[in-house]
């Protein structure tokens, strides 16, 4: 069969078949990215490819070893997984792909208010957004809450006051997934011996992965994002929304950076 017959022969129930797979498989790699569940995935795929290795060679002890052990390899894994298949069930139902954009809308929303609020106190804060590479090994040496995104939790985090207003807040899936969590500190030379360990910590985490960064200085009450290893400062509030939504709308983020080089 030619590659236009082919074509030909596609017809709409295909496409849409199609479509509802790969809708599936992409809300699954959502889930599961940045989390222990992709290491057990590669730990599977090895499995399976040891498999065929055993029968292509006809090791057959080792191919009775690995046949018992996928027999009860999906009961491990429902046991294992079983808040984040909940969680996948909840928000497949509840996040279909026309409320995207809103949801992202009001987490920039959220930062910007937090963020300007806290600025006008001269309270210090560092909020880091996951973009497409995971954060989970910085989340995990926090404190965990997975908590929805709300202004008054930010403010509440970040008050002097509270055991956790050290460290940083990690956003994940328009979520506070951890706070008080501590990240690798910039060692660029070029930086002012003015710059705290606030924005050291911001430009840190920007230059190591593709995460963007809000930090307000508790000296100055200046807001400043630190996007791939550059600082963006002295921002008002417009302008931390127009800068918000820019990286991190449509496509979660891959846009290019311009920001003068980052300096106190």
């Amino acid at each position: 069969m030619s590659l236009s017959d082919f074509f030909q022969s596609v017809g709409l129930r295909d496409v849409i078949d199609i479509l509802a797979v790969a809708l599936i498989v992409y809300n699954l790699l959502l889930l599961i990215r940045g989390t222990r569940a992709v290491q057990v995935l590669i730990g599977i795929l090895m499995l399976v490819g040891v498999a065929f290795l055993a029968r292509t060679f006809e090791l057959e002890t080792l191919e009775a070893v690995l046949n018992a052990f996928f027999i009860i390899l999906p009961f491990a894994v429902i046991i294992l997984f079983q808040n984040e298949i909940r969680r996948a069930l909840t928000a497949f139902g509840k996040n279909p792909l026309n409320r995207l954009a809103a949801e992202r809308q009001s987490g920039v929303q959220e930062i910007v208010h937090a963020a300007t609020s806290l600025a006008a106190k001269k309270i210090g804060a560092l909020i880091v957004v996951e973009r497409q590479q995971g954060l989970r090994e910085y989340i995990e040496n926090g404190i965990v809450l997975d908590a929805a995104l709300s202004f008054d939790l930010l403010l509440t985090i970040f008050n002097p006051s509270t055991p956790l207003h050290d460290g940083a807040v990690i956003v994940q899936d328009n979520r506070i997934a951890a706070a008080s969590c501590f990240l690798p500190l910039s060692s660029n030379p070029g930086l002012s011996v003015r710059s705290g360990t606030r924005h050291r910590a911001a430009l840190g985490i920007t230059e190591e992965t593709d995460a963007l960064a809000v930090v307000v200085s508790e000296e100055r009450g200046a807001i400043s994002v630190a996007i791939a290893g550059q600082l963006n400062e002295r921002l008002d509030g417009e302008g931390l929304r127009e800068l918000l939504e820019r990286h991190l709308g449509g496509d979660n983020g891959a846009h290019e950076v311009e920001a003068a080089p980052a300096k106190a």
